[in-house]
Formats: structure tokens, C-alpha cells, sequence
């Protein structure tokens, strides 16, 4: 019984430091090129022959090139994961450049498997993330050129470039594959829409103002 008991306590010390390893698979050979032709269905993708992984496979080039930012949100992201740059695949980290139209605005979004560090190359940005139930604390800043800030895996964030001139960033995510969950969209844009009874009342407005943005997204 004592040895049992002592077991069972390792097993409750343990189970924190696994949790925090929690993350994208680490890998067990020097790398994984992904191969994007596959059509076998994995958690991750699966991997080219390495005699076959050449150069190009570990290299993108592009990030140097200004994005179209005439959207309605003045923002664009340009991604570069496993099906940008196939030998990303298994390295736990992916890095996109966000270019940002005077006041445009990258909304409030949220990444489900990846913290995320942003560096200002260009411009200045307002930015910020929220803290979970029930404190929700705010926490912001605006940052200039050369200024880095980092937003925790998993919570709301935003990036506004608040200046006259365009404004450029990048970042990187510590996921090959993190996710991106853009909260207006998810909410009034769903597929079958979410029931207006239900939006009415978590966000405590009329059902014509929930039908009203449902038809924005």
C-alpha cells in the first residue's frame, strides 16, 4: 500500500511537468520535409524520402515583399508553415509577416497551439491580449520600431497600427501549425450559423443586431 501511495504521488508531481511539455511533437530524426502530395492523414504531415530533400525545401523567399493591405481591415498576413516551406514540418515553429495599412487593424483572433512573438520592423502598433475568466484584464501597449511583445499561447489578442504610414511585423509561432480562430468570424460567421436565442444572450443585444452581423460574416 505505501509503495502504491508513493507511486501515485510521483505520478501527480509528474503530471505538471508533462503538461508543460505539451507542444508540437518533438522529432526523432534530424528532420521531417514534408510531403505535401501525401494524401495519408496524420497529427502533423507525412514525410518525404530524404533522398529526395533538397535545399529549397529548408528556404522561402518572399517575406521581404509588401502585402496588399486594401481589404476591409487594412491587414494581411503572409504565412509561412510546412506547406510554405515543407522542412518546417515537426519543428514546432512556423513565422508569418503582417503587413498593416494606415489604421488597419489585424482583429481579435486567437492562436488554440501557439504562443506568439511579434517584432515591429516598420511603423508603430497598438497591441494587446486578454487574460481569462473572470479577471479579463487588458494588456497593452503600443510599440515602435524594434519593439518585440509576445501574446500567450491560446488568448485573445489584436495588432492596430494607429500611425499615417504603413506599418509591417513579423512573428514567429511556437507551433508548425498554430491555428487561427478570428473571433468575429467564428462567432457571427459559424457554419450552420450559432442560434440567435443563444447570441441574444450571451452578448445581452437584440436579435436584429445579431442578424444584422451575422450577415457581416
Amino acid at each position: 500500500m505505501a509503495c502504491n501511495a508513493c507511486i501515485l504521488a510521483i505520478s501527480f508531481l509528474a503530471l505538471p511537468f508533462f503538461i508543460a511539455l505539451a507542444a508540437d511533437q518533438s522529432p526523432i530524426q534530424d528532420f521531417c520535409v514534408a510531403d505535401t502530395g501525401s494524401t495519408v492523414l496524420l497529427n502533423g504531415l507525412t514525410c518525404k524520402d530524404p533522398k529526395h530533400v533538397v535545399a529549397d525545401d529548408f528556404s522561402f523567399g518572399g517575406l521581404h515583399l509588401a502585402a496588399n493591405t486594401s481589404n476591409a481591415l487594412g491587414c494581411h498576413v503572409t504565412p509561412v508553415t510546412p506547406s510554405e516551406m515543407p522542412g518546417l514540418n515537426t519543428l514546432g515553429i512556423s513565422i508569418i509577416r503582417i503587413d498593416y495599412a494606415p489604421r488597419g487593424i489585424n482583429p481579435l483572433h486567437t492562436h488554440p497551439r501557439a504562443s506568439e512573438l511579434l517584432i515591429v520592423l516598420e511603423g508603430s502598433l497598438e497591441v494587446g491580449f486578454l487574460t481569462s475568466y473572470p479577471e479579463n484584464r487588458h494588456i497593452g501597449k503600443v510599440l515602435q520600431k524594434g519593439d518585440v511583445f509576445v501574446f500567450p499561447i491560446g488568448l485573445v489578442h489584436y495588432q492596430r497600427n494607429p500611425g499615417p504610414t504603413n506599418a509591417v511585423a513579423v512573428a514567429a509561432l511556437s507551433s508548425q501549425n498554430p491555428g487561427v480562430i478570428m473571433v468575429a468570424n467564428a462567432v457571427f460567421g459559424s457554419t450552420p450559423n450559432i442560434s440567435s436565442d443563444i447570441l441574444e444572450k450571451s452578448f445581452q443585444i437584440n436579435k436584429n443586431v445579431i442578424g444584422y452581423l451575422q450577415t457581416k460574416f
